[in-house]
């Protein structure tokens, strides 16, 4: 069942344009200059209940415009959406009480306080029977290991603490929608895994739908096993992500450490050599010969160790961004969905 309808969503803005220098500034002043610009357009998509999908872009792409006005927040210039059967920009009660919206560079939690002073705001905001506040906070407390967090100063948290406290605030209610935007930001990689473990479990104990934007693809490959890909407001990519892999990189990297080092040409039979520097190597192979051609190195050449590596997603959704990938899926995957 879609629990998120988008249909040819257009979001533009009337931006004042002024040229440089006291001459610009003057020209200014007597006649504005205006240009639109459009964040969002023509975007079309769904979800369905309980899915984890990333939403990707360069900066400026358009996902945090598209997020505010699923949310609510924003109202669109044009097309379509619901969510839950709502319309967001109506911003109902009903409505708001079953989503969230968690951006990692803002705060809602009151700084000079301890978090949980913010928790009671929020029951009461939200209207959360006692016994239920008091059950739902112990999950949360549980999931983050927030019970030392707690009762200290919002101040004197750290960013990962921070985080965590802000992600048990904003879930308070128990959404059934969640849009996070660059949850993760800013924390280390140690925290970065534990609100991704944490985010899994929520979606798997309470089948939340969550729509999650970020720069760091270690969330995505670990949350996300569906895409939206956007650039300049227009829909790039909606799919698979493995399959997108696949595509785009038919080949994986076969990494080798040797005990003495090697010609160039000794390696050649096995591959395209990517990298080879003294003792250490790596290979392109197709993706159905990695097995085989493994063995062989290993049997062949004077091999201490081997691994087979997936190409870095980086490279993959930089291509996809330059136009090259479309080329590519379009050719070979057309049951998939690009625009």
């Amino acid at each position: 069942m879609s629990q998120i309808n988008v249909a040819h969503l257009q979001k533009s803005y009337r931006v004042h344009h002024k040229e440089p220098g006291l001459k610009g500034s003057l020209r200014a002043f007597v006649r504005r200059q205006y240009q639109d610009v459009r964040a969002v357009d023509d975007l079309s998509f769904t979800i369905d209940e309980g899915e984890v999908v990333g939403f990707l872009g360069p900066n400026g792409a358009g996902k945090t415009t598209t997020l505010k006005m699923l949310s609510g927040l924003l109202h669109p210039s044009g097309g379509q959406l619901q969510v839950l059967g709502y319309t967001p920009f109506e911003r109902r009660n009903d409505f708001l009480r079953q989503i969230t919206l968690v951006m990692g560079q803002k705060q809602q939690l009151i700084w000079d306080l301890p978090a949980i002073e913010t928790f009671e705001v929020n029951r009461a905001i939200y209207e959360i029977p006692d016994d239920l506040y008091r059950k739902t906070v112990a999950e949360l407390t549980e999931l983050l290991n927030l019970e030392p967090l707690l009762t200290k100063q919002v101040r004197k948290l750290s960013l990962g603490e921070r985080m965590k406290c802000e992600l048990a605030a904003a879930l308070l209610h128990s959404p059934r929608v969640l849009f996070l935007d660059e949850p993760t930001i800013g924390l280390d990689v140690t925290m970065q895994a534990n609100v991704r473990k944490f985010i899994a479990e929520y979606n798997t104990r309470h089948r939340a739908t969550v729509l999650l934007t970020s720069h760091y693809m270690a969330d995505v490959t670990a949350l996300c096993k569906r895409i939206i890909v956007i650039d300049r407001g227009k829909l790039l990519y909606d799919g698979d992500f493995q399959a997108l892999v696949e595509r785009v990189a038919p080949h994986k990297i076969v990494r080798i450490k040797l005990e003495q080092p090697i010609e160039r040409s000794a390696l050649e039979p096995y591959g395209t050599i990517d990298t080879l520097d003294g003792v250490e190597g790596s290979l392109l192979v197709g993706r159905d010969e990695t097995s085989r051609v493994a063995a062989r190195l290993l049997s062949d050449l004077p091999i201490v160790d081997v691994t087979i590596e997936e190409p870095p997603v980086e490279e993959i959704i930089g291509e996809l961004f330059s136009g090259g990938a479309l080329a590519k899926t379009n050719a070979e995957a057309p049951q998939l969905t690009v625009s």
